[in-house]
């Protein structure tokens, strides 16, 4: 199942007028940065290590601007943005969900800046309200050393290295922490604070090995109580 795509379109690498162009775009963003702006962020880790240095500033310069709304004159940094996408060959990104598993899928044929052009404009293009948060995704990016796997997918959505990021909780972070805390909120209202931490504190003590947890699954289980209440908490 695709939960986020990006289509690009750009010169050949080695044509003496570098164009570019955007095709569809599907990028939710809610919750924010939502599995576009994980995209976005996964497109730009992926390139950064071989953009051209001399043009690292004015890719993170060009992103704040987008950011706050400025208009852009083109060309810019040696690309045209452009609408028509006659003889521009098509570069595709997907993020993919199965189960609980994501993963990303790129087919890209233009150079390392194209693609994280056009990560950028995408960002760009979304509305105000989300487009702060997207963009920190793909400044997230730009720091990136690493694999594009399941760490990446963490560090971009804001969770720690290491904690996978499943569908269900990008999709609906305070549903899931309910879920995790086994919290019955319908029709209640939102829990207290009162109530999340007491039920924090008596699951976190069956799921310690003293009390008869699992010793195997203790540091997961209470890793995932840890960061439901931070959600739960912090909404």
């Amino acid at each position: 199942m695709e939960l986020a795509g990006l289509e690009l379109y750009h010169s050949r690498p080695f044509a003496p007028t570098r164009r570019l162009a955007l095709g569809r775009t599907h990028l939710p963003v809610s919750p924010a940065p939502g599995f576009g702006g994980i995209l976005l962020g996964a497109v730009v880790a992926k390139n950064w290590a071989e953009v051209n240095p001399d043009l690292v500033d004015d890719l993170t310069r060009l992103s704040l601007q987008l950011q706050e709304g400025q208009r852009v004159v083109q060309p810019r940094l040696r690309n045209r943005l452009q609408t028509d996408r006659i003889g521009l060959q098509q570069s595709t990104f997907r993020l993919l969900g199965s189960g609980d598993a994501l993963r990303f899928d790129f087919h890209g044929k233009g150079t390392p800046e194209q693609h994280v052009l056009g990560a950028v404009y995408a960002a760009g293009r979304l509305e105000a309200g989300p487009r702060r948060s997207v963009m920190d995704a793909v400044r997230k990016g730009m720091r990136w050393h690493g694999e594009t796997d399941a760490d990446l997918v963490s560090h971009l959505a804001g969770r720690a290295r290491g904690r996978s990021l499943s569908v269900d909780a990008a999709l609906d972070p305070v549903a899931w922490a309910l879920d995790v805390l086994g919290i019955d909120a319908n029709g209640s209202g939102p829990p207290g604070r009162q109530v999340i931490t007491r039920q924090f504190r008596d699951l976190l003590r069956d799921a310690h090995p003293d009390h008869g947890g699992e010793t195997g699954e203790a540091a997961e289980r209470i890793a995932d109580l840890t960061e439901a209440r931070a959600i739960l908490l912090n909404r």
